[in-house]
């Protein structure tokens, strides 16, 4: 079903409108990518109001709403609110400003809510995946895997952690990586103890561990994975850390079904990293959901209230971080099924020395 449809289907009945200004919001229910742009959708009609630099390409790629050349956007919200008797307005409260809400509220011909009626109902749509967007996630993520095993040959002694982001982000723009950010990590010796540490001229060294953390954007949808490898050698307690971050991820990738609480799946992980001795070395979540965008609701944590759904995507990324020696994570997308999830990382696991 056409998500605008699925979206007036599982609107709150208090909610006669739904206004979308998000990127990825947009983008979930029109397939266009732009910077700008409001999506307007009344129980009967969608609108979609956009100013001169995107109104070809939207008339072009927007085929389930009707696409309006925005030239007074309150003014054209307000007739189109009067029109189909519109009173009460949703709005993604987790995406609007204070002051973007207090112009629309105090602009608009009805009432603007922002209790999150409307955002629960968009979270719950784009949780769980469709064919089509599953099939998105695996492209991507067969991408990532072969950007793997096309920079493992470049990890040496001597070679910098930018010249390392540097040849992984021109493979993948020519290998139709929409994402154009860049966004990534490659790191390296003491720097792998920082969970999201940044790229600098920092030569490898021998005994190294070399931390990626990378995916392709396929479709406008997101794969991520995370893969430590070490360079010439590595010391009993690299050993024993790689050793003890794999076997955790495999018994929270077990206990991944759809029914689990996340937070039970983090405790899975997290009570086996603190039983070897790790205690408090592993300070992030367990894992997020993926999609349009890389972090997603719910989130795999110690404090989610969340229950993992049939068709969900989700990360599993356990990690031990010994702060000015070195971290290891391991990462892998899957998704979740009604016994169990499908992996969709492929890229080998076993410690790899290079």
């Amino acid at each position: 079903m056409d998500p605008i449809k699925r979206l007036c289907a599982a609107m709150d009945e208090g909610i006669d409108a739904a206004l979308i200004t998000s990127g990825p919001n947009r983008f979930y229910f029109t397939g266009m990518t732009s910077s700008a742009g409001t999506l307007f959708i009344t129980r009967e009609k969608a609108y979609f109001l956009i100013d001169f630099r995107y109104i070809e390409k939207a008339r072009d790629t927007v085929k389930n709403c009707e696409v309006v050349l925005q030239d007074d956007l309150m003014g054209q919200l307000g007739e189109l609110i009067l029109h189909h008797q519109v009173k009460t307005v949703g709005i993604e409260n987790r995406y609007m400003t204070i002051s973007a809400f207090e112009g629309f509220s105090g602009g608009l011909p009805a009432e603007v809510l922002r209790d999150g009626r409307l955002q629960s109902a968009i979270d719950a749509l784009r949780e769980v995946k469709t064919p089509e967007e599953i099939a998105h996630l695996q492209r991507a993520q067969d991408l990532t895997d072969e950007a793997f095993r096309f920079i493992l040959p470049y990890i040496k002694p001597g070679v910098s952690e930018q010249d390392l982001i540097l040849e992984l982000g021109v493979y993948m723009e020519r290998h139709g990586s929409e994402n154009r950010d860049i966004n990534m990590i490659a790191i390296s010796g003491k720097k792998t103890s920082l969970p999201h540490g940044r790229a600098d001229t920092k030569k490898i060294e021998s005994g190294d561990f070399v931390m990626f953390d990378m995916g392709f954007v396929i479709g406008g949808y997101h794969a991520d994975m995370t893969r430590t490898v070490a360079v010439g050698k590595v010391s009993d307690e690299q050993r024993k850390v790689y050793a003890t971050v794999l076997e955790a991820q495999r018994r929270a990738l077990e206990a991944v079904r759809a029914g689990v609480p996340c937070a039970e799946v983090d405790r899975v992980a997290r009570d086996y990293i603190d039983g070897a001795g790790y205690r408090g070395c592993f300070g992030h979540n367990l894992g997020h959901s993926v999609g349009i965008e890389v972090h997603e609701d719910p989130r795999l944590g110690p404090a989610s209230k969340a229950v993992l759904k049939a068709g969900g995507c989700v990360t599993i990324e356990p990690g031990i971080y010994l702060a000015g020696r070195f971290g290891v994570r391991i990462e892998d997308m899957v998704i979740v099924t009604e016994d169990g999830c499908d992996d969709l990382t492929h890229s080998d696991k076993s410690l790899i020395i290079l």
